[in-house]
């Protein structure tokens, strides 16, 4: 399986005390929101990230350069929680998905070439997993199309109970209209597991240009839970417990040097999209060992 696109989302369901936070979204090559979602993760070995992993994605990156594939990928490190790289894929649908992996296996030479950066990545890492998503349209609020400009991800995972789904969107429903109500800057997309995870976990993701932003989403907390009013906030809390068997967050920053993103994305903002090259750690190892020599 290879790393692939990057895509649409943004919001804001940080449920911390039943707040919401405001987010953004990530842009893709269409307008519409795509129906798909793939996460890869890459969990990576004590100290192992960093220059070291950007160095050995960089292969990949330049693969696809090279073969000028069509489908892009948005790589994330982890801010929060154990060290870690998603790299997001999206699709208009499983057929499209298909289309895309037929196209990579009858390219050979990125074939090969995959495979030997893989090898030399895996020597970074502790595990690697992927899971798939679908878009849950009534479940979304204000979805954008484009995050070109995007630098740090929020992502919000929920577990919801079996049985509750009902309840579940009630709680997202009242969620909407106290946003709607209070006038937030709030906005998401939300997707429900199709594949790898356990039923009934359903996944938001917010996107912001800095984390400026995540103060103002925090801040508008006020604002929100008054659109709901005493008696909204306390129908929550009873439906979000009853329908909702575990909840968390993690905070994500964009890296450019683990993405391959179109040249769109790298109009955009240039100078973000197209850093130097990673350095060599071992590189500088050596450097420093010379210069410690009399």
């Amino acid at each position: 399986m290879i790393k692939l696109s990057p895509f649409l989302l943004g919001l804001s369901l940080a449920v911390a005390g039943n707040a919401a936070a405001a987010a953004q979204e990530m842009p893709m090559a269409t307008p519409s929101t795509p129906k798909v979602l793939q996460i890869t993760r890459e969990f990576i070995k004590p100290y192992k990230g960093g220059a070291a992993h950007d160095k050995t994605e960089s292969a990949f990156v330049q693969a696809m350069t090279r073969a000028k594939f069509p489908t892009h990928y948005l790589a994330l490190n982890s801010l929060s929680g154990k060290e870690r790289a998603l790299f997001l894929t999206a699709y208009d649908s499983f057929e499209a998905w298909g289309r895309d992996e037929k196209a990579f296996d009858n390219d050979k030479t990125l074939s090969a070439e995959l495979e030997r950066a893989s090898l030399a990545d895996g020597e970074l890492l502790e595990s690697v997993d992927s899971e798939v998503f679908t878009f849950e349209n009534e479940l979304s609020y204000r979805p954008h199309s484009d995050l070109s400009q995007a630098r740090f991800i929020e992502i919000y995972a929920f577990r919801v109970r079996p049985g509750h789904g009902k309840d579940w969107r009630q709680v997202v429903k009242l969620i909407k209209d106290a946003h709607e109500k209070a006038g937030t800057s709030a906005h998401w997309a939300m997707y429900e597991v199709a594949y790898g995870a356990e039923d009934g976990t359903y996944i938001a993701l917010s996107a912001d240009k800095s984390m400026a932003d995540i103060d103002t989403g925090f801040g508008e907390d006020k604002k929100f839970r008054e659109a709901l009013g005493e008696d909204g906030m306390k129908n929550l809390d009873e439906l979000f417990a009853a329908a909702v068997e575990s909840s968390h967050s993690e905070l994500f920053s964009v890296n450019p040097r683990q993405s391959y993103v179109s040249d769109g994305w790298i109009k955009t903002d240039p100078e973000f999209w197209t850093p130097k090259p990673a350095a060599d750690p071992a590189a500088g190892n050596v450097m420093e060992e010379k210069q410690d020599k009399p």
